[in-house]
């Protein structure tokens, strides 16, 4: 009897430092969950993790896709090494080609956005998101709608009551290319007043300083922007900004501008972007990157990146993230469409 008792404090004694060691000791590599489709085991990268965008480098894919490869590097998430890789040139379709050279291979992520969609529909790209394998949404870049500020047009409800009555009086420009997430904007502020949006008066430059410059320039009347791009310019006095087509205000130097949601009309309009893997994309390995991304939306560098450039979280990964790109398909081909560029 004296023995067992002897036995049974150690055997506790034991239970509790083995419960101890186990807080203690450090976790491991980030290591996939089973995915929802039944994956069996769990998969880790082997070798270099390559990061595609089809962006010449120094520009603003390069730039995210550069701040999501610091994002996992800060939350030591990855066991081997990453490196953003550019292919630039024809739309986006010649990373995306270079992705898919690569099927069911997770060592290798597509940033993509917005422009996968709209350049399907407008027959600017054969392929589609449905061609690879959607990891993420990330954050989108919602467009905001200015003038010079000695522009009649004092507020967002100047702007919807011109549409409506005199839209040919009203050049409007954006960047960089026809059927692109400003454009649509347009279509839809146009079909939101009850307008036909073929009957809007645009004029696309090759890129946003341009259009800024015509803008203040006096050369068109609104130009549909970025909003950080808009930021620079309104501590001058030089620009106003009317209306923001987004979900919620933003924050800053744009706090102050209503969206076209509370001036009465529903229009949501902006440039996502997220991260896709090569076609045929193993659930384990889904089951990796999704998590992993989920980490970096979750990372303090991100969301300071996020804020710093006026974008807002957009954050969507599994059955999600696949409504979510039907329904923007949908409306998408609706408005190009509308404006007479779909195919």
């Amino acid at each position: 009897m004296l023995k067992n008792k002897y036995l049974h404090k150690h055997l506790a004694e034991l239970a509790v430092l083995l419960s101890i060691l186990c807080a203690l000791w450090p976790a491991g590599p980030l290591r996939a969950q089973p995915a929802a489709t039944g994956a069996s085991s769990a998969w880790l990268p082997t070798k270099n993790i390559e990061i595609i965008h089809g962006s010449a480098p120094g520009g603003s894919n390069d730039k995210r896709a550069r701040e999501i490869e610091k994002a996992l590097a800060e939350t030591k998430l990855i066991p081997t090494s990453m490196t953003v890789v550019s292919k630039a040139g024809g739309g986006g379709s010649i990373s995306m080609a270079y992705a898919n050279t690569h099927p069911g291979d997770g060592h290798y992520l597509l940033l993509g956005g917005s422009t996968m969609i709209s350049n399907h529909i407008i027959g600017a790209s054969k392929m589609n998101y449905t061609d690879f394998t959607p990891i993420a949404s990330l954050m989108n870049d919602y467009i905001v709608f200015a003038v010079n500020s000695e522009s009649p047009l004092q507020t967002g409800k100047d702007l919807l009551d011109r549409l409506k009555t005199k839209p040919q009086s009203l050049s409007i420009g954006f960047a960089s290319a026809f059927g692109n997430s400003r454009h649509i904007g347009a279509g839809m502020l146009m079909r939101a007043v009850g307008g036909n949006p073929r009957d809007l008066k645009v004029v696309v430059f090759k890129g946003s300083a341009e259009a800024i410059s015509a803008l203040l320039g006096g050369h068109i009347d609104v130009a549909i922007l970025g909003a950080i791009n808009s930021v620079v310019h309104l501590g001058g006095g030089k620009m106003r900004v009317l209306a923001a087509a987004t979900p919620r205000r933003f924050h800053g130097a744009l706090a102050h501008v209503p969206t076209w949601k509370e001036l009465g009309v529903d229009v949501v309009s902006g440039s996502w972007g997220g991260v896709f893997g090569p076609r045929n994309l193993p659930a384990a390995q889904l089951a990796y990157w999704e998590e992993a991304m989920r980490r970096v939306a979750q990372n303090p560098g991100w969301k300071a990146d996020l804020e710093r450039n006026y974008w807002l979280d957009d954050f969507a990964v599994g059955a999600q993230l696949r409504k979510e790109l039907e329904k923007d398909y949908a409306e998408t081909r609706k408005v190009l469409a509308d404006v007479g560029l779909a195919k």
